[in-house]
């Protein structure tokens, strides 16, 4: 049976320039090759769960302009359905360096962009859904993302989670990101479960009950290559595991795979765990 797993979150149109190494104050550097497509941790994650899900449901936001056009005619190639609209602004946009370990460096330009609420989108395919990871988008947005039967939120929009106080299933934090830090005690209700990734490292967990874990980041299938979209692969397998009936142990050691296969690929989709026929 193929589970319903949706994404309310963001798009980015991301220029990318691979590199010896990321330029040092007022150096120039050359780039060795260079591509363009659109990703964003709501496109990565939605592509992602396509991926093991057979299909997902992005609802985004896009800039009324070529870029924003672009995006989503790519990203509909991809895999997911998209729930578009389309606004009076530029489309947001990033520039990514690739060093030649495969880190990414991100400069980001322009205003998030995410769905609102009362946007004409087909709100009601979150009802009862398996799973939704939200990203971004109004309160409004969050409160029909809870309509779902799991809900998994990134810790980089903490301050609206912790305004409209939606219950979380899960919530998906960072010990070495800066943006995305959490602490117990930052929202109330607390999460079902807390989960704080660290990169080769592995990561932990807390549960709402207290029981506590750690788990380990999973083999990379392959050469590294680039690491961008590699935490948005993780979240996208969480979401997809949580909504699948996983337990938590099963749910995150396969978003570790999902983060691990996605250091193999150019870019965020091509090395992306693919479990779907």
């Amino acid at each position: 049976m193929k589970r319903r797993v949706a994404v309310v979150g963001h798009v980015e149109w991301i220029e990318f320039a691979r590199v010896e190494r990321v330029p040092r104050r007022g150096e120039i550097v050359h780039a060795l090759e260079s591509w363009e497509l659109p990703g964003g941790g709501g496109a990565v994650a939605a592509v992602q769960i396509s991926k093991l899900a057979g299909a997902a449901t992005l609802f985004t936001a896009l800039g009324d302009d070529d870029l924003g056009r672009r995006a989503s005619r790519e990203l509909e190639q991809l895999g997911p359905r998209l729930e578009t609209v389309f606004r009076a602004t530029p489309q947001r946009r990033a520039f990514t360096h690739i060093d030649s370990g495969g880190e990414r460096t991100i400069t980001v330009i322009g205003d998030r962009l995410g769905p609102k609420g009362e946007d004409p989108l087909a709100w009601e395919l979150l009802d009862g859904a398996d799973a939704v990871y939200f990203t971004a988008g109004d309160d409004l947005a969050l409160r029909r993302a809870r309509a779902a039967r799991a809900l998994i939120a990134t810790a980089r929009v903490l301050p609206q989670l912790a305004r409209v106080g939606a219950a979380l299933d899960a919530l998906v934090a960072s010990d070495k990101d800066e943006g995305e830090r959490y602490a117990p005690g930052d929202i109330d209700p607390p999460p079902g479960l807390a989960v704080w990734t660290a990169g080769a490292d592995g990561g932990r967990y807390l549960t709402a009950d207290g029981r506590s874990g750690v788990f380990e980041a999973a083999p990379v299938p392959g050469p590294v290559v680039d690491s961008y979209g590699c935490g948005d692969s993780f979240a996208g397998g969480l979401a997809f595991g949580l909504g699948d009936g996983l337990d938590i142990d099963e749910a995150l050691a396969l978003a570790a795979h999902c983060g691990a296969a996605c250091l193999t690929g150019r870019g965020p989709y091509e090395g992306q765990l693919v479990l779907a026929n």
